[in-house]
């Protein structure tokens, strides 16, 4: 997701370019919307993918910092639920945000990462060596962070003021963690959490000089105490539970402590203005935890919580994975204002992503001090498409959430976020947590009275399948089978076969990856090497093979546990059908025993430097399943790899009369099903902008026709936060 400069360039030139193709096509009339942000792009507005650490402002305003959001928002500034402002520099040309972020009354100061694109990016003093990487604090003003503010002088040149404006604090070999854990500012002096050299370092805020430094196991998170002592998160690498630890202002580790429960996870400190100490228990309990010293002693008490315990996974068995206010979900920061209020950053999982790439979704709230929510913010979908629930027509799936529309709403109010599917506490070997970078594109299937999803990871190499118990786990999709690919994808997932090819299925009903689960492929099956994969209405799953054929994998039935059975032994290979030499997607459509193969022909070959795509041919073959397929028509695609962005498809899906197709930057191409003919294209309209990121997945569009005759389409929009949803009446 993060080659050389793309995000930016693809921002300025998919906004530019969208309607350079269709100019001379058909541009549909739909109505644009989208779900999962609070901010459309409309007027410019997004809530970033992640926040990973805040800082809040005596007046309300909430400065946040992440690793990474797509679009460049990595540090930004809220207040009174609207988006104020970005900074600059903390994406693109080797910059990264971080993991932490502090301020006075004059600046912010930022953790963030410097590389050099594997080389490419070279210049003393401006981005470290090949093979380096920088970890360390950049500097802006209060009210303006988009330029960096320099406390060192540099020649001028290119992207030099960002460079004075950066303290480097580790150079470290690539691959080598050495972040900065946690920052905290007085009107003088500013302190960082040298997490890897067990150390916190001290700076002069006006000069960034360093001043002195003392040690500290593994520090994170520092909080500024109203008499300038220093409360800091120590132990915070290893196993056992971060502590608290209370310092003077020269270093010197006082006797104060925090009697932190024990199955407590402290991700973040802060003091309030009454002098209670607020720790960000990403634990078992998702709460905040509030500390008092009622006799001034260093007696510290927990006198009181801010959220349900248990969070999102609190309450009855059915209202696990509903979110609510006060129902946290991956605790990542806390702050208060001088009035009292309380701000609370959560992701899905907390400040330590594993597998999960940016987090499971950006959610910023504002508390007053009754405990009531105030406002919210939230940007809970990156790399992810959207699928309609075939047992609620008016729910939603996308990877790891499920949301509620009302169709009678305008554009970008439709939805509501009512299901978080992911529950690690139950089911922690959950591949959400370490398979990949994000949950997957969903296909929602009814099957046997149940319904079951399947998500399919960004470089279609495995294929990711859920089962629902409302009654016992309400909205958490359970791990019921997964079919793994190629090995390296999937070499965290226990007891796995040596290799890959192989299938699991959760047959004792635990959500555990047991031993005696596997089946390893021991015919002339292959599931790697191929692109395209489809779940039928009917439950078969379909699999394309660059230069194989088509695999098809047999929906079995459930077994005992409610899981759907498929088996090496209940497959069939179709060989290449002919015009192909490389089939990259396969679409079967029960209803009409309809296969809709793309790909490359020997007069439309493949060109290098291009991945994921779709291909440049669309044959429709009818009567599949009789063993004489019929071809009914051969549409060629739009293909045109040497124009910037690239002008092919990657993505599409059926359904009803039409075959809905979507090029990488987002233009929706529309075929009349009966006939092959194209109809026009649907682009984004100025509900987001005009603008749309990279469709950079295999499976990024979904589109199911309502009732009433209405389409909906939705499309996986990466850059800002959201999927698109497209509502078209045909004409």
């Amino acid at each position: 997701m993060r080659p050389l400069f793309r995000v930016a360039l693809i921002a300025a030139m998919t906004s530019s370019c969208l309607g350079a193709h269709a100019a001379a096509e058909r541009l549909l009339p739909v109505t644009t919307s989208w779900i999962g942000n609070t901010f459309g792009f409309g007027d410019g507005n997004w809530t970033q993918i992640d926040i990973t650490a805040i800082a809040v402002a005596p007046d309300g305003k909430v400065y946040t910092d992440a690793p990474w959001d797509e679009a460049g928002a990595e540090a930004s500034v809220y207040q009174n639920g609207k988006r104020l402002d970005i900074a600059g520099d903390t994406h693109g040309w080797g910059n990264h945000g971080g993991n932490a972020i502090a301020i006075n009354r004059r600046y912010a100061f930022l953790a963030v990462q410097v590389g050099n694109e594997k080389g490419r990016l070279v210049g003393e003093g401006l981005w470290p060596a090949k093979g380096q990487q920088w970890f360390g604090i950049s500097r802006r003003a209060i009210g303006n962070l988009k330029p960096s503010v320099p406390f060192q002088s540099m020649a001028i040149q290119a992207h030099s003021r960002a460079a004075a404006s950066f303290l480097t604090v580790n150079e470290v070999s690539v691959g080598t963690p050495a972040e900065i854990g946690g920052l905290a500012a007085s009107e003088t002096t500013l302190y960082a959490s040298n997490t890897s050299h067990d150390e916190i370092d001290v700076f002069d805020a006006e000069t960034m000089k360093p001043k002195t430094q003392w040690p500290v196991h593994e520090p994170g998170r520092i909080a500024l105490a109203r008499d300038g002592t220093l409360w800091v998160l120590a132990d915070t690498l290893t196993g056992q539970a971060p502590r608290a630890e209370h310092y003077s202002i020269e270093g010197h580790r006082l006797e104060d402590a925090l009697p932190l429960p024990p199955d407590s996870v402290a991700v973040d400190i802060t003091v309030d203005k009454d002098n209670r100490i607020l720790i960000a228990d990403n634990g078992p309990r998702q709460q905040i935890l509030i500390f008092s010293d009622a006799n001034g002693h260093g007696r510290y008490a927990l006198t009181a919580t801010l959220g349900q315990r248990g969070g999102i996974f609190g309450g009855k068995a059915s209202e696990i994975g509903h979110p609510r206010p006060g129902r946290f979900n991956g605790l990542t920061g806390v702050g208060t204002d001088a009035a009292g209020n309380v701000y609370v950053a959560t992701n899905g999982i907390g400040p330590r992503l594993l597998g999960t790439g940016a987090g499971l979704g950006a959610v910023l709230q504002s508390y007053a001090p009754n405990g009531d929510l105030r406002w919210e913010v939230d940007g809970l979908l990156f790399v992810d498409g959207a699928c309609i629930d075939p047992g609620r027509p008016d729910s939603v799936f996308t990877g790891n959430k499920r949301f509620e529309l009302d169709w009678s709403k305008p554009p970008g109010q439709e939805w509501k976020y009512v299901g978080f599917l992911s529950n690690r506490f139950k089911y922690p070997q959950d591949p959400v947590f370490n398979l990949d970078g994000w949950p997957g594109m969903p296909v929602a299937r009814r099957l046997a009275g149940h319904t079951f999803l399947y998500l399919t990871d960004m470089y279609a190499d495995h294929l990711k399948i859920y089962r629902f118990n409302e009654t016992r786990d309400g909205e958490t999709a359970i791990p019921s089978g997964l079919i793994a690919g190629h090995y390296r994808p999937v070499d965290k997932i226990p007891n796995r076969p040596p290799n890959g090819n192989w299938i699991w299925r959760d047959a004792n009903g635990n959500g555990q990856f047991d031993a005696d689960e596997f089946e390893s492929d021991t015919t002339a099956v292959k599931i790697v090497g191929g692109l395209g994969w489809w779940v039928d209405t009917n439950g078969d799953i379909w699999r394309t093979s660059d230069t194989s054929g088509i695999l098809r994998l047999h929906f079995g039935g459930l077994d005992r546990a409610g899981n759907p059975i498929y088996s090496f032994a209940n497959a069939t290979v179709s060989p290449m059908p002919e015009p192909f030499s490389h089939v990259r997607r396969a679409i079967y459509m029960p209803q009409t025993d309809s296969l809709y193969v793309t790909g490359y022909t020997n007069d439309a070959g493949r060109q290098p430097g291009v991945s994921k795509e779709v291909g440049r041919v669309l044959v429709r073959y009818d009567a599949w399943s009789s063993g004489t397929p019929v071809k009914r028509y051969a549409i060629t695609l739009p293909w045109d790899s040497s124009n910037r962005p690239l002008h092919l498809l990657a993505s599409l899906t059926v359904e009803g009369r039409y075959i809905f197709a979507a090029e990488v930057t987002g233009t929706v191409h529309v075929y009349d099903n009966a006939t092959g003919a194209e109809l026009g294209v649907i682009e984004p309209g100025p509900e987001v902008g005009h603008a749309s990121g990279w469709v950079d997945v295999t499976n990024g569009i979904n589109a199911h026709l309502r009732k009433n005759g209405e389409y909906i389409v939705f499309v996986e929009e990466d850059a800002r936060g959201k999927v698109l949803m497209y509502r078209w009446r045909p004409q």
